[in-house]
């Protein structure tokens, strides 16, 4: 019979991980976050939230006094074999006295939050106007420039908005009954957008993410999630997927 067992997160390349947000990415923009200023000087925030429904999980605060913006998520347990539910908090802004916010556009799908801050002048003798990071991202890797090479390298980054633990893009569990629980992270991917394959006994998951927005562009994930103890290929329909919210489930049986 042969057995499911996970993983362990190992560098595509030489060169590292394509994104160290992510171990299954391997194109598209990096980082948990990018920031934006487009044409009108609106500012476009893009945020990763595996997990998070598109309704309901989401609450977004303006700060009229301080000109940010508060957001929390959470994402709930979708599997009882899930860890735990899990939460985000960061707040940003246009981080300046010359300028107000006068609208916010929302925006949540498979995962992603996306935002756009339209501001108003308040001060025109003020010099040009900043914006804000997301609080909560370390200052070499707040993300705002998704080709930046810091976001390349052989070390995995834990989301550093999420609490409680897991913070990274992949979970696993041995259960009792020889069954192995898989859980990745592929944000932006809809539940039509997953694949499913067994191949010498490897379970590959593959993920297309469409740009949307005004995303940088697209983004696709590819990536063993598990491998079974005999070089076999099996039918994907023999394993339970849940796909939902960025986030895919597997539920893998002894073959």
């Amino acid at each position: 019979m042969a057995m499911a067992v996970p993983v362990s997160a190992r560098p595509q390349s030489p060169e590292g991980f394509y994104a160290i947000n992510n171990q299954f990415q391997t194109n598209g923009p990096k980082g948990f976050s990018e920031i934006k200023i487009l044409a009108n000087e609106d500012m476009f925030l893009r945020m990763d939230l595996p997990g998070v429904p598109d309704e309901g999980g989401l609450s977004v605060y303006h700060n009229r006094s301080q000109e940010t913006v508060v957001v929390f998520a959470k994402a709930p347990k979708v599997h009882t074999h899930d860890s735990t539910e899990r939460r985000y908090q960061t707040m940003t802004g246009i981080g300046c006295s010359c300028c107000a916010i006068s609208s916010i556009t929302t925006h949540m799908s498979d995962g992603v939050f996306r935002v756009i801050l339209s501001k108003t002048r308040i001060d025109p003798h003020r010099s040009p106007c900043t914006v804000l990071g997301c609080s909560g991202f370390r200052e070499d890797l707040r993300g705002t420039d998704p080709n930046d090479p810091a976001l390349t390298g052989p070390v995995l980054q834990p989301h550093p908005l999420a609490f409680p633990q897991p913070t990274m893009a992949y979970e696993s569990k041995q259960l009792p009954n020889g069954k192995l629980f898989v859980r990745a992270d592929m944000l932006g991917v809809p539940k039509e957008n997953f694949t499913v394959s067994v191949t010498n006994g490897r379970v590959k998951v593959t993920g297309q993410a469409p740009a949307v927005s005004h995303d940088s562009s697209g983004r696709f994930y590819s990536g063993d999630v598990a491998m079974l103890s005999t070089p076999v290929d099996i039918p994907s329909r023999r394993i339970k997927t849940i796909a939902k919210n960025g986030v895919i489930r597997l539920l893998i049986p002894p073959f």
